[in-house]
């Protein structure tokens, strides 16, 4: 369970006052982002601890002990308030299907050559891999040399040293993205380690204050041309949260603390792309257990954010594709990729909207090559770049929103046609 709570350093002192709660003492406080439709929320978010600022902080409290813990937050003034800290998983599902096509016939699908005869291959950008680690020796021998920026990586788990990662599903996406944009620079933002493969939202928080801090440094888009955040993983089920209505909820909640941290993030002109969800009433992930409806939760359905779904190499819709309508935006997914073919060898298959969503973030990445991020001119805005995306989409012959293709299929031949101007 993430809290908030006025107190810069270890919260230590609050311990007293929330009787159950057992601290969980190596979560380094991040710093909250003021909640939407109040003052000061559309403001830059702060990027250095100063005295009397919100922090989250992080702790553990049996479930029975949840009502004894809201009773003791209510009655200490410095507690702003407690929000849900779900399991966060990434998912490759469907592993007994074999791979329908292969990466080289991604390139062709996405028009890879049409793009870089205009430039854009992703030179000057960076591509952050919010995962489970990337091992980027692996890549070399796929063939894949990107840039890799160690400054600005991150890992929520103490001795994982960036880019050195066991090779698996966060490599796995760092090759995806390589597909569009080979000249990118990743950056390798571990999080989903902490509990095995998966992971807490309360580590997607802390890597979001990580790149909030660095992408509102001075002069970050003078030294860059973009920057595009990957984020394939999600919640998996309704039981890992708290439920709908609850103050206390995430996955319907837009002033949770995540989600808040997101929107944050984009204002600041990150490109973010988000996994739809692998719990698609064909073929759903079985964590997803009988919930195949309704479940791009929480981020994953932000309006700050591209959620993509998954076609294969014919474009059909992938069984295991989540399904609109969002949690926090109706009309979600927002565009579908291709995913469910042989690539990085990481496993039979790159499979899931997980392979789908960096696929679809190396050619906004590529993109960003040539239409470089200006803070001054709105026109080069996330939104902005959204917008032009979902407006060349392949529409598969519909003529709206569709819940299980959004807005149709990223086509990068029309956007090496048509490139953002």
């Amino acid at each position: 369970m993430a809290m908030a709570g006025e107190d810069v350093g270890f919260p230590g002192p609050l311990s007293p006052h929330l009787g159950p709660l057992e601290w969980d003492r190596a979560f380094a406080p991040v710093p909250v982002t003021p909640r939407e439709g109040v003052p000061g929320a559309e403001s830059e978010v702060p990027f250095a601890f100063v005295e009397g600022m919100t922090v989250a902080v992080r702790g553990a409290v049996d479930e029975d002990q949840v009502d004894v813990l809201r009773a003791a937050a209510e009655e200490d003034p410095r507690v702003v308030g407690l929000f849900a800290d779900p399991v966060i998983a990434a998912a490759p599902v469907c592993p007994q299907d074999p791979p329908l096509g292969t990466a080289e016939d991604v390139e062709r699908l996405l028009c890879v050559d049409g793009l870089q005869e205009q430039g854009m291959q992703g030179e000057g950008v960076l591509v952050v891999v919010v995962d489970g680690g990337v091992s980027r020796e692996y890549l070399k021998g796929k063939g894949k040399t990107p840039g890799f920026d160690a400054g600005m990586s991150f890992s929520s788990v103490p001795g994982v040293k960036p880019g050195e990662a066991k090779a698996g599903h966060g490599t796995m996406v760092a090759f995806d993205a390589c597909i569009a944009a080979p000249d990118c620079t990743l950056v390798d933002v571990a999080i989903l380690q902490s509990m095995s493969f998966d992971g807490l939202l309360s580590d997607a928080l802390s890597a979001y204050g990580h790149l909030q801090q660095m992408v509102g440094a001075p002069g970050f888009f003078e030294r860059y041309r973009g920057i595009v955040v990957n984020n394939s993983w999600a919640m998996f089920h309704p039981a890992w949260d708290f439920p709908v209505g609850d103050p206390e909820n995430y996955s319907d909640n837009p002033n949770h603390l995540f989600n808040r941290s997101v929107a944050a993030l984009e204002r600041l002109g990150a490109d973010i792309v988000f996994a739809a969800g692998n719990c698609g009433p064909d073929c759903p992930d079985g964590r997803c257990g009988d919930f195949t409806s309704r479940t791009i939760y929480g981020a994953n359905s932000h309006p700050a954010v591209l959620s993509v779904a998954g076609v294969d190499t014919h474009k059909r819709r992938v069984g295991y594709s989540s399904t609109g309508p969002g949690r926090l935006t109706g009309e979600k997914p927002d565009l579908c990729c291709y995913t469910h073919f042989s690539g990085s060898g990481v496993a039979a298959a790159d499979s899931g909207t997980s392979a789908a969503a960096p696929v679809a973030a190396g050619v906004i990445a590529a993109l960003r090559s040539r239409f470089r991020y200006d803070p001054s001119l709105p026109a080069t805005s996330p939104a902005a770049l959204r917008r032009h995306l979902i407006e060349n989409a392949d529409a598969q012959g519909g003529t709206g929103h569709s819940p299980e293709l959004g807005w149709g299929v990223l086509d990068g031949c029309s956007l090496a046609a048509q490139p953002p101007t």
